[in-house]
């Protein structure tokens, strides 16, 4: 059986994104999450977005109010994708715990040296540059990383409790520390372009556990 013929492109029109699968709002925010790992906010016009998927501006404004409004959904949707990740991991029964957040570690490891280390983290990205948003971005960015905290505080309860951390260990200290050490590591492996940093706060934060 031959493929079935395709319509051909206009010269200069970049392909439309947008298929049976998802709807042009979710591309917009799907396009949009992956600049936002890359660039800053304030640095990303619309039209970058709106080119990239292939729909007109009159679209972006049925569905956002404003380019706000978009961060807002953008944001949402990356803490969504990334719980999913952190589930992935650290709620795998079949691994200790510890071990459990290492595997975590790898996978962040590995896929930023997929993209080339382009790509960060979207919440961390946006938190250098509360400056310039509004107080609604703040509120949102601060609840994703207490999200992230309380999932990983979760993994280190089950650490304590199956003995490989001490009985005395403040397991919610040690997630806040996890992830205030762990944002300025992937901030200085997209500067280093490698993984140093990352592999420098793993060891020091396994290290450093209460035994």
């Amino acid at each position: 059986m031959q493929p079935a013929a395709t319509a051909p492109r206009r010269p200069g029109r970049p392909p439309k994104l947008v298929d049976s699968r998802f709807d042009t709002r979710e591309a917009l925010i799907r396009c949009g999450t992956e600049i936002l790992t890359e660039k800053g906010f304030a640095s990303t016009g619309i039209e970058e977005v709106l080119k990239r998927v292939g729909v007109p501006k009159g679209s972006f404004y049925h569905y956002f109010e404003s380019k706000d409004d978009f961060g807002l959904a953008v944001i949402d949707n990356y803490a969504a994708y990334f719980a999913r990740k952190l589930d992935r991991w650290l709620l795998a029964e079949d691994r200790p715990p510890l071990a459990r957040i290492a595997d975590f570690v790898a996978d962040a490891r590995a896929g930023m040296a997929r993209f080339e280390f382009r790509r960060g983290c979207l919440i961390g990205n946006l938190g250098q540059e509360l400056g310039a948003l509004n107080e609604a971005y703040r509120e949102r960015l601060e609840a994703v990383f207490r999200d992230w905290q309380t999932r990983l505080a979760r993994c280190l309860v089950a650490a304590r409790n199956a003995g490989e951390i001490a009985a005395d260990a403040d397991c919610e200290r040690l997630a806040a520390f996890f992830w205030i050490g762990w944002e300025g590591a992937v901030l200085r492996a997209k500067l280093v372009r490698g993984t140093a940093p990352i592999d420098l706060f793993a060891e020091s934060f396994f290290a450093g556990l209460p035994r």
